[in-house]
């Protein structure tokens, strides 16, 4: 659910406010976020034109375009849906999928769309990681790390939000270090987009290691995903 305080602006998945505990006025059900998420999703990263929207070169499209297009495509379903809604869901998303910026919004990364970014590349911290199956890592070291069929590769700023994300995709991610330091000094571009997630075009392996398997981080993460299991 998100609610919208009206001191602190919009929050989720709380009943009260976490900086005032005001009960904040009602925004949108969970269901309701997470359907126009999607949606979003799809067509910020992948395909606007399943919407008959139109992105421009950085991304950006018009967020009373996309507010017209998804009640036309369901006009039962998403009658209550204003601009407002698409702000409070991209303010309220905690890895930073999205942006907004007077009446535009995009995707900050994901994009398997050809765009031009213009994301910031200052303050790239020294090291980022990349997850992969275990059987991939000697390869990377050797070929490097590109996007496949995403725009750019996507480098996590921890070896928990790494793990995390390769969790998705396997059941024990090995953890690939990248000399991100080396990687800026030698002219290669990184842009940091959401929260703990950074782009760059490709990864050469002369900037790759294998992060220890008994990383004190990543021992814990196997512990917690042995409990799950």
């Amino acid at each position: 659910m998100i609610r919208e305080c009206s001191i602190h602006g919009y929050f989720s998945d709380d009943d009260l406010c976490p900086a005032c505990n005001s009960d904040g006025k009602f925004i949108m059900r969970t269901g309701e976020r997470d359907g126009i998420a999607r949606k979003l999703a799809l067509v910020l990263r992948h395909a606007p034109e399943k919407f008959s929207l139109e992105m421009d070169i950085n991304g950006w499209i018009d967020v009373r375009d996309v507010v017209r297009q998804f009640k036309n495509s369901n006009k039962r379903g998403h009658h209550w849906l204003r601009p407002h809604h698409l702000r409070a869901i991209s303010e309220t998303d905690q890895k930073g999928r999205y942006e907004v910026r007077g009446n535009m919004i995009r995707a900050t990364y994901g994009h398997t769309v050809e765009i031009e970014l213009d994301l910031p590349t200052s303050d790239i911290p020294d090291s980022l990681f990349y997850p992969c199956d275990s059987e991939e890592a000697g390869n990377l070291l050797e070929v490097g790390v590109n996007p496949g069929g995403r725009a750019h590769v996507h480098l996590s700023a921890s070896i928990r939000t790494a793990a995390e994300a390769g969790r998705v995709h396997m059941a024990n991610p090995t953890i690939l270090e990248v000399d991100t330091a080396r990687m800026v000094a030698t002219g290669e571009t990184i842009w940091h987009a959401g929260v703990t997630v950074y782009l760059t075009e490709n990864v050469p392996g002369e900037y790759l290691s294998i992060v220890d398997p008994q990383d004190p981080v990543l021992a814990l993460l196997r512990e917690t995903w042995g409990e799950e299991e």
